[in-house]
């Protein structure tokens, strides 16, 4: 069996209602898989993939990430999500985060935050990692 990993996902963002209760939670959970926190500011960061900030309401949402591979991508997944129950959290454009970054952003009928990110031309290492098992 093959499970291919890293294909689909860029990044997750979680927003906790008690942020420090979640970094000791997440430094605690991710010791025994030999895991640290990655960078730790007003935020925190677990590997380049999950960010956690605190949360500007009283309960938590998730801000889920996909890779697109190209502009013309972010832009159909923004108008296929305000074609199929979305709403509007981010027309697709440059965003300041780094060079290259185009995104756009809907919530969903739940109201995450769903976005769709092209990074700009750039060298993959891989395209994404296989796991075989037996």
């Amino acid at each position: 069996m093959e499970f291919h990993k890293g294909r689909l996902v860029d990044h997750i963002h979680l927003q906790v209602c008690d942020l420090a209760k979640s970094k000791a939670f997440y430094e605690a959970v991710l010791q025994p898989l030999g895991k640290t926190l990655s960078m730790s500011t007003e935020h925190f960061f677990i590997a380049d993939e999950l960010f956690v900030s605190q949360a500007q309401k009283d309960f938590s949402s998730i801000h889920l990430a996909f890779q697109a591979s190209d502009q013309a991508q972010v832009e159909a997944f923004y108008q296929a999500a305000l074609a199929n129950g979305g709403t509007d959290n981010g027309a697709p454009g440059e965003r300041h985060y780094h060079p290259g970054y185009y995104a756009a952003y809907a919530r969903d009928p739940d109201g995450n935050n769903i976005e769709a990110v092209f990074h700009g031309p750039a060298e993959r290492s891989a395209e994404g990692v296989v796991f075989t098992t037996p």
